[in-house]
């Protein structure tokens, strides 16, 4: 809760700016796990296996099933 009384006094511009660190840091770390279980790639083949992961996970349902109490 404390954390979203935070982020409403910012300002739109901020949100954003806030939201687009937060990406930059999650893509960083999924490229570190990515080096480090494919040392010999190349920057550019490490760059579409990035690529080819976060088009995976674009496919997976978010909720293959519904959740009890919930709308679908």
């Amino acid at each position: 809760m404390e954390l979203m009384r935070i982020r409403m006094k910012l300002s739109p511009g901020q949100r954003l700016q806030a939201m687009l660190d937060a990406r930059m840091v999650l893509v960083g770390f999924r490229r570190a796990r990515l080096r480090r279980q494919y040392p010999d790639l190349s920057d550019r083949d490490l760059n579409m296996k990035l690529l080819e992961e976060i088009d995976r996970a674009k496919k997976l349902a978010a909720r293959p099933y519904p959740i009890p109490g919930y709308p679908a």
